[in-house]
């Protein structure tokens, strides 16, 4: 392991989040955390949050927080854990669309609000960049263990990790049993024998997983869109990468994501789109008759009376200058990364040819382009 995977080790982050999907067993949330502990006592969670219906929210609870029998409070004192932040204020029920709470998932309506909840949650705490998120898929329904899965993987960064837990027969299933215990205590299990639970084996079992968190706009990054959403736009940035040029609408369309762009960034931006569909060499930088096509591009987006082409005909009446040139690319490639995120937008951005210095252009294949009707060449 190299120092820079050493940096992203759960255990380097003060803030880490335990996150469980659960029914109507709250022993995943005491099995996960004892995995936990054993394997890597510096990674036990600071805090646990749990998402489920409303009779697991009561079922958690009541075994779970309450004096009696409070397995979470015996496992901590058990097994000498550090002070894990976990009471009912962290336990988030699911709700239908009016507000009540699930009693189950059964409806596609429930599914899609559910669906929508867990991502959500994912995303609210992969977004502290001081935190490490664990998530455990070992309770709840199958839908529920999928959704939290896939959230991670739209959303999870190289600190965060996905698990289950596994035990060791006959404790598996069984209610009386919520972790192995460093005292004898004999239990009966579900198929009406005794078992001590000093003999139990809990195993923690990490799900490898593939971050899609790069190719993501930035927005559903931000939690700006429903599962649905983040999905499908996960999946165009996988696809080809497709650009459309809209000067009517003053913006572009990377890969399905409309990105806003100021007339000035929209004219920069479009010299370059024209430049790559005709196949012609990267553009010099210090090109002075690069003015003429780019006020061109400007006249069809402000209009030909516009004080704002006045101004641009004057500041570039002797040509575009290196300074002029270089505001320009770095406006319209933050634009880009604004909208598209660090990885999905290098695939849209304006570089360095690499071969001719000096020179810029797209990278994107020429079929890729297309210009809207309004500018001319058809779409």
């Amino acid at each position: 392991m190299d120092d820079e995977e050493a940096c992203m080790e759960p255990e380097r982050f003060t803030r880490r989040v335990m996150l469980v999907v659960t029914g109507l067993s709250p022993q995943v949330i005491t099995e996960t955390v004892f995995a936990l502990a054993r394997a890597n006592a510096a990674a036990v969670p600071t805090e646990i949050h749990v998402i489920t219906t409303a009779e697991g929210a009561e079922r958690a609870r009541l075994s779970l927080l309450t004096r009696d029998p409070g397995w979470f409070h015996r496992l901590c004192q058990d097994w000498n854990l550090p002070g894990i932040r976990f009471g009912s204020e962290q336990i988030h029920m699911l709700c239908d669309a009016s507000g009540a709470p699930l009693a189950d998932i059964r409806a596609p309506e429930d599914n899609e609000r559910t669906a929508d909840f867990i991502t959500e949650k994912v995303r609210e705490f992969t977004s502290d960049p001081g935190s490490a998120l664990h998530v455990s898929i070992a309770g709840g329904r199958k839908t529920m263990g999928y959704y939290a899965g896939y959230a991670l993987s739209l959303f999870g960064r190289p600190q965060d990790r996905l698990s289950h837990v596994l035990v060791s027969e006959p404790f598996e299933s069984s209610w009386d049993f919520f972790y192995p215990t460093p005292y004898s205590r004999v239990i009966t299990t579900r198929d009406n024998k005794l078992a001590d639970t000093a003999d139990a084996k809990v195993t923690l079992a990490e799900i490898p997983f593939v971050s899609l968190r790069g190719d993501l706009p930035t927005r559903l990054a931000k939690g700006n869109a429903s599962f649905s959403e983040t999905v499908n736009a996960a999946r165009r940035a996988l696809e080809p990468p497709t650009l459309v040029i809209d000067l009517a609408g003053r913006c572009v369309l990377a890969s399905g994501e409309r990105v806003p762009m100021g007339p000035a960034d929209l004219a920069f931006y479009t010299v370059f789109a024209r430049n790559r569909v005709a196949g012609e060499q990267a553009i010099r930088r210090n090109d002075p008759d690069l003015a003429a096509p780019y006020l061109a591009e400007y006249r069809q987006i402000v209009g030909e009376m516009s004080g704002d082409l006045e101004r641009a005909e004057e500041a570039l009446k002797r040509g575009m200058d290196e300074n002029y040139f270089d505001q320009r690319k770095a406006r319209t490639n933050a634009a880009l990364e604004e909208c598209l995120g660090t990885q999905l937008a290098r695939v849209y951005q304006i570089h360095s040819d690499g071969q001719r210095q000096g020179r810029f252009g797209l990278r994107l294949e020429p079929e890729a382009i297309r210009f809207t009707v309004a500018t001319g060449q058809g779409g």
